[in-house]
């Protein structure tokens, strides 16, 4: 009985051991600070960028006046077959070009990229007070959208309507990591001013609330990392699994003939 406890005590042990460290590695903001964390939500404000698609739509006191300022709204569709038909209003908008330019009714060639959505209809307010009065801008990214890839449950592509989003509701939205998931270096690639920046995040702590990718913008790519056993894994089945399976064959073959 003593040889069997002592040889059962280190296999119980490596047990514990192995669930403290799979414990530290699946938690998410491991901390020993119970303050309240504060987040500065001004640094994390999007501005807009080349290739955004913004729908902007301007109003005043007298709205006949406004209607020159307004993209035209085309409710015709076009058929090969049968021409121009009716159909629902064509999605229309104005693309940010790599100038940081959008080509608009009446003002012409204006300069968006660059500032913050606010910061551009105060900005065109402003400009159409020349011509309206009390102009009213409102302005919306149309394709404001996030991407998450890799060893997560749901990875895919997903509009962002309100135009906010973090980190960490954008891996709710792809259904959380897989258990196999490395949270302790998630990969955020944003691009900015023309240049592809990289951030790694560690979400076993608290981290994230400070890091400048704590809010998504628009186009930015969130990669998870499988981790070594899992990759291990994969790099096992490619390139023994073949063998595996002609062996599980040709053993399930021998006893077949065998019992026969």
């Amino acid at each position: 009985m003593i040889k069997i406890s002592l040889f059962l005590t280190p296999i119980l042990l490596l047990v514990v051991l192995s669930s403290c460290n799979t414990y530290k590695k699946m938690v998410y903001f491991q901390t020993e600070e119970s303050d309240s964390l504060h987040v500065n939500q001004a640094e994390f404000t999007p501005t807009l960028k080349t290739d955004d698609f913004l729908s902007i739509v301007i109003t005043a006191d007298d709205q006949e006046s406004a209607l020159p300022f307004n993209f035209p709204i085309m409710t015709n569709t076009y058929s090969s077959n049968q021409g121009y038909t009716q159909g629902t209003p064509a999605k229309t908008g104005y693309l940010i070009d790599d100038e940081g330019m959008v080509n608009l009714p009446v003002l012409g060639r204006t300069h968006l990229g660059g500032k913050s959505r606010s910061e551009a209809t105060q900005y065109l307010e402003n400009e159409l007070r020349a011509y309206l009065s009390n102009p009213v801008v409102n302005i919306q990214i149309q394709n404001y959208k996030i991407t998450v890839l890799g060893d997560v449950k749901r990875p895919g592509t997903f509009n962002i309507p309100n135009e906010r989003i973090t980190l960490l509701e954008a891996i709710g939205l792809s259904s959380d990591l897989d258990i196999t998931g490395m949270r302790n270096n998630v990969l955020v690639i944003r691009e900015d001013e023309g240049q592809k920046k990289q951030y790694r995040i560690d979400l076993t702590t608290d981290e994230v609330l400070y890091s400048p990718v704590y809010y998504l913008q628009q186009n930015d790519v969130v990669y998870v990392e499988p981790n070594r056993a899992k990759r291990s894994q994969g790099t096992f089945w490619r390139s023994s699994g073949g063998i595996l399976i002609s062996l599980t064959s040709l053993v399930i073959t021998t006893i077949t003939l065998i019992v026969k």
